[in-house]
């Protein structure tokens, strides 16, 4: 059944061709077998038509007793019985032309009786019907051959017709079932060539091109799913390529900010500026906690209503600090984020030891300076001590004036090796640990040995805040207003109180103790010069709040920014 469905276009086409071929081939047939039928009509008409001739002629010889009686008797009995005459006979003539011939044979015999007897008058009463029968069966001749010719035309008609409906059928019926279709094909053929391959072939047809037509149909949906799962497949690798050159760039962006030589709140904060730049995530933060209980927290992105997500920072164990995010759809990439969290974690691990790093180096400088002034000037200073006292012990006959003055440079003199020595006991002051708290315990450990004061410490300073420069300055104005307080206010209470605010660095030294008139120029004992040094290094401001009986107050404010 399928065979016959796959063949019918070609059996059509065939079954056609047969047709055509049969149609010439019978029309052609016909028209021969008509022509040669009609071979031995003129010879009949023309020898039938001279026998009218030839029985008037014997009539005549019989009237006047001509001697080729017998002679013109024989040549009509010839051309009667000629061999074309006798082609009568055959299956295609007539009936009627050979049932005619026949009677016309039958009558020459009884006219031919007359002839041999000599019976003028017998004969020419004969001759006369005999004529118009002569002249009937020319006519029947003449009409067979006309039918012979008209029948010859209308076969040639009808088979020519015949032929062109074949011709015409077959030429509809292959623009219909194979040109049309093929141009859908073609057309088709086209659409996939410029990729386009969502495409129908409206051929419902059962034969082969309709299968074909079917068949392409199908392939091109093929094409069409595969082509779109090719390009599914292509731009889900170039998301992944992207998202993966992203995360590159990312962590490379994160690991970049590693690579400076001092790390500060900025440079944490641009590592989360680059972490929210990941697709899906609309806000970070940084939560780094210290030890004497504040924190640092860095915040970028827009907070959104969503669930905050929390990823711990460790390093070998010990928590650096919490890394916060929020997200929407897509979901972000979880291993790009703990890379990131590593990266943080490595970055606070490694402003720790930058910032005690640099205090080392700072400590190291200001001992090797302190050695080199207790080499030279403090050395200096003990020998003008000595040289003063034998000048006392020699000049024993002087006027006031003189011992005045000597009195005067002995005093200066005292006051500079007292200030040299607290100079050297600040530059050999040693600060190891990184953490600002923990840094602060260690300095008032040997200080609160040094009196019964109560010691009050409110620090709420985060350490990350602090670059190792400002926080060993900010130290040493502590230590210097706390030994001020312990040596010379006779203090119960000392508080110390540093806090951060927008950005303002706060700072207080404040004891009941005796208090002091600040417009004493003997202040400079106390190294107040020191500390407004060291305050303008910080590019901040300095302020000494003391009344007598009442206490004292050191206050420190400097920007981060600025210090």
């Amino acid at each position: 059944m399928q065979q016959q469905k796959v063949n019918s276009v070609t059996t059509t086409i065939g079954r056609s061709m047969v047709t055509i071929l049969f149609l010439v081939a019978t029309t052609t047939s016909l028209a021969l077998c008509m022509l040669v039928s009609s071979l031995n009509d003129a010879a009949a008409i023309n020898t039938a038509g001279s026998l009218r001739m030839q029985s008037y002629r014997l009539a005549f010889d019989i009237e006047t007793q001509s001697p080729l009686l017998n002679s013109h008797t024989i040549e009509f009995d010839q051309s009667l019985t000629s061999p074309t005459m006798q082609e009568l006979h055959r299956w295609y003539t007539p009936q009627t032309i050979q049932h005619h011939y026949t009677e016309l044979l039958l009558t020459w015999q009884a006219v031919r009786s007359e002839l041999d007897q000599i019976d003028k008058d017998g004969y020419l009463i004969q001759v006369a019907p005999f004529v118009e029968r002569i002249d009937q069966f020319v006519f029947e001749l003449q009409q067979s051959s006309e039918n012979k010719l008209h029948l010859l035309a209308l076969i040639s008609a009808v088979g020519l017709l015949l032929i062109l409906m074949v011709v015409l059928f077959t030429i509809q019926f292959t623009q219909r079932q194979i040109v049309a279709p093929l141009n859908q094909l073609m057309a088709g053929c086209k659409q996939i060539k410029q990729h386009q391959f969502s495409l129908t072939i409206n051929n419902k047809s059962k034969n082969e091109l309709g299968i074909l037509a079917r068949t392409f149909t199908q392939m091109a949906a093929d094409l069409n799913n595969f082509y779109y799962d090719l390009e599914q497949s292509v731009n889900e690798k170039t998301h992944r390529l992207r998202h993966a050159n992203e995360s590159l760039k990312v962590l490379y962006n994160c690991s970049q900010q590693l690579s400076v030589s001092r790390l500060t709140h900025h440079h944490f904060q641009q590592m989360l500026e680059t972490l929210i730049a990941i697709d899906g995530l609309t806000a970070a933060k940084l939560i780094i906690e210290e030890s004497n209980g504040t924190t640092t927290e860095i915040t970028v992105g827009e907070e959104q209503s969503t669930t905050w997500h929390r990823q711990q920072l460790l390093i070998d164990g010990e928590t650096m600090g919490q890394l916060w995010w929020q997200y929407q759809l897509p979901c972000p990439d979880l291993a790009l984020i703990e890379n990131i969290a590593n990266i943080l974690s490595r970055g606070i691990y490694y402003n720790r030891t930058q910032k005690q790093t640099e205090q080392l180096l700072l400590m190291e400088e200001r001992a090797t300076i302190a050695r080199e002034l207790h080499d030279s000037l403090a050395q200096s200073l003990s020998y003008l001590k000595i040289q003063l006292t034998l000048l006392k012990r020699q000049l024993t006959n002087t006027d006031n004036r003189q011992q005045q003055t000597i009195q005067t440079i002995d005093e200066e003199l005292s006051n500079a090796y007292t200030q040299l020595r607290e100079l050297l006991s600040t530059f050999r002051l040693t600060i190891k640990e990184a953490n600002f708290s923990e840094a602060l315990t260690q300095l008032l450990i040997p200080l609160r040995e040094q009196t019964p004061a109560q010691f009050n410490i409110e620090n709420h300073l985060p350490s990350m805040a602090l670059i190792a420069h400002n926080q060993v300055h900010l130290l040493q104005i502590i230590r210097e207003a706390v030994l001020n307080a312990i040596k010379h206010a006779d203090a119960k209470q000392i508080k110390i109180s540093c806090h951060q605010q927008h950005g303002i660095i706060n700072v207080e030294i404040a004891d009941d103790g005796v208090g002091f008139d600040p417009s004493n120029s003997k202040l400079n004992h106390y190294g107040l010069n020191i500390m407004q040094e060291r305050a303008s290094r910080l590019k901040g401001e300095l302020t000494l709040y003391s009344q007598i009986g009442v206490g004292s107050q050191v206050k420190l404010q400097f920007a981060l920014s600025e210090g």
